[in-house]
């Protein structure tokens, strides 16, 4: 460990890391908003992911009727699209290391552009699964893709606000298929679920223009030896000149280029294959990149094994359940947890820079236990008894609202934040993809077995094993996730490798920091005081 730090301290023997640290400490940074525009940009990829969970949860009634399918199969078209997205980000981290991440985002948008229109004009059962295909390889490029460019263009400063708005778009784009259930419900069973799914297309394509208007990403454009494209670019990006200069110090060393190449166009040395990439992430990784791999993996399985597509793709069977009998009111109460789960998403963002990512996501997950728990409760109350009870349904309303809330503070955009800043450069696009593939794996199991799941164990023990899972994520959280916040992304190789050992590593640095940040201020001083 000892050597690791030495070497990612820098080439001249000066901690990299408390350099920076002093010129933050000396003049806290306004939010840069060229930055701010390029991740809000990217970020709204993810409206497509966010539309098409939102809009299937209402669709799937009418498409249930209209196409008299059974619930077998609507679990299974609600849930595939997620398989689907396998396909998208296994590619989109060979696509974006050749063609760049901003033309991933333009294509995703694009092949997502035609699954919409393909699901809205389906005739039948397969024309729709044909559709669902289609759109889920546009949805797997943007999840992988999206959170990768936005922490490649962040300053350290702001990167947890930033990288945390792809999940700010995923729910404002469930909103919007909440919004567009209720909208085209008045319309007949036949055209309803078509309009719902097929007006999809609209955002796809203002998305894949506005993206045009974004730069390249750094990072990429130094892989790619293009040293002057991506100093112009960090000179925007970053909080001063100094970070600038540091964050190329930082992708020139992780690239394996000299120190000295400073021409706007170098040679980059050769890079292994990409097989080779995937050899060095599973056959012989490092202690510390095992240790990123298992955390950033893990944050993205228990993001959805605790139950969240369930809640969002079958709110209105939930509610339902807990005695809510009107479509219209059930897809009323549906459009309440789509607004809370976009309202809360906005304390995240602007927390996880402020207080840190261990200290929300403790709290997610703990408040989540506790909402799952009383759900269950409620829903077992409710299927155990021959009347109405009022105040179980009402708990059971309240269970599904506090569940999204608390989700959305914490691991909702946790997971995409931290997943996408562990990895080393060589290996994020693979690394992020890998941890995109179990997330949608995952969604993909919870969403095509709700329904059968409920039918074994009650709904109400659903919920109650969805509580029992996140208790299991709250504990491997807390023991082997380093707190990231404000670590330049090639320096946060230091916090892993240790295991349940990181803490003392961070105390370490710490330490380093402090003594760093004072011997500058005895050097300032010497140099500020008059000479004889």
């Amino acid at each position: 460990m000892a050597d690791r730090e030495v070497e990612s301290y820098g080439v001249s023997g000066e901690p990299k890391i408390l350099e920076r640290t002093a010129f933050d400490a000396a003049k806290p940074p306004k939010r840069n908003k060229y930055a701010l525009g390029c991740a809000v940009l990217a970020s709204m990829t993810s409206i497509l992911l966010g539309y098409d969970i939102g809009v299937m949860s209402g669709a799937a009634i009418y498409i249930k009727d209209d196409l008299k399918v059974s619930d077998v199969q609507i679990e299974i078209l609600v849930g595939i699209l997620n398989l689907y997205c396998l396909v998208g980000s296994a590619a989109a981290g060979k696509t974006s290391d050749v063609i760049g991440r901003r033309y991933t985002i333009v294509l995703a948008a694009a092949i997502f552009f035609v699954g919409a229109l393909l699901m809205g004009f389906a005739t039948n059962y397969s024309f729709l699964m044909v559709g669902r295909f289609v759109a889920g390889i546009g949805v797997g490029y943007a999840l992988m893709i999206a959170p990768v460019y936005t922490a490649e263009v962040s300053p350290a400063s702001s990167r947890g606000f930033l990288t945390s708005f792809p999940e700010v778009f995923v729910n404002v784009g469930i909103l919007l298929g909440y919004v567009s259930n209720y909208g085209f419900s008045k319309m007949s069973e036949h055209l309803s679920w078509r309009f719902m799914l097929g007006i999809g297309a609209v955002p796809s394509v203002f998305l894949a223009l506005g993206v045009l208007a974004m730069p390249e990403s750094p990072r990429w454009l130094v892989m790619q030896g293009r040293l002057g494209d991506a100093r112009r670019v960090l000179d925007k990006t970053s909080d001063s000149k100094e970070e600038a200069q540091l964050r190329l110090i930082d992708i020139k060393e992780a690239a394996g280029i000299p120190q000295e190449s400073n021409d706007d166009i170098v040679s980059i040395p050769k890079r292994s294959k990409d097989d080779a990439v995937w050899k060095e992430l599973f056959l012989h990784p490092t202690p510390a990149l095992r240790h990123v791999l298992i955390t950033a993996v893990g944050i993205h399985f228990f993001q959805q094994a605790s139950g969240i597509d369930a809640v969002v793709l079958y709110s209105p069977r939930i509610f339902e359940k807990a005695g809510i009998t009107d479509p219209n009111q059930q897809l009323l109460a549906t459009m309440a947890v789509g607004f809370t789960k976009t309202c809360f998403i906005f304390v995240a963002t602007f927390l996880l820079d402020k207080i840190g990512r261990r200290p929300l996501l403790l709290s997610s997950v703990g408040g989540m236990i506790v909402s799952l728990f009383l759900l269950s409760t409620a829903l077992m109350v409710i299927d155990h008894s021959d009347h109405k009870v009022t105040w179980a349904v009402a708990m059971a309303i309240a269970g599904v609202l506090a569940y999204v809330a608390f989700f959305s503070i914490g691991i909702g955009p946790i997971a995409w934040v931290y997943s996408s800043e562990v990895f080393p450069l060589r290996l994020r696009a693979q690394g992020c993809s890998m941890a995109v593939a179990v997330n949608r794996l995952t969604s993909g199991t919870i969403s095509m077995t709700f329904i059968s799941l409920y039918e074994a164990i009650s709904i109400g023990g659903a919920f109650f094993l969805f509580a029992g899972i996140a208790c299991v994520a709250w504990a491997f959280f807390y023991t082997l996730l380093p707190e990231t916040q404000g670590r330049n992304l090639e320096e946060i190789d230091l916090l892993f490798g240790t295991y349940f050992k990181w803490r003392s590593t961070l105390k370490k640095l710490k330490s380093k920091e402090a003594n760093e940040k004072m011997n500058k201020e005895e050097v300032e001083l010497k140099n500020s005081a008059p000479q004889n």
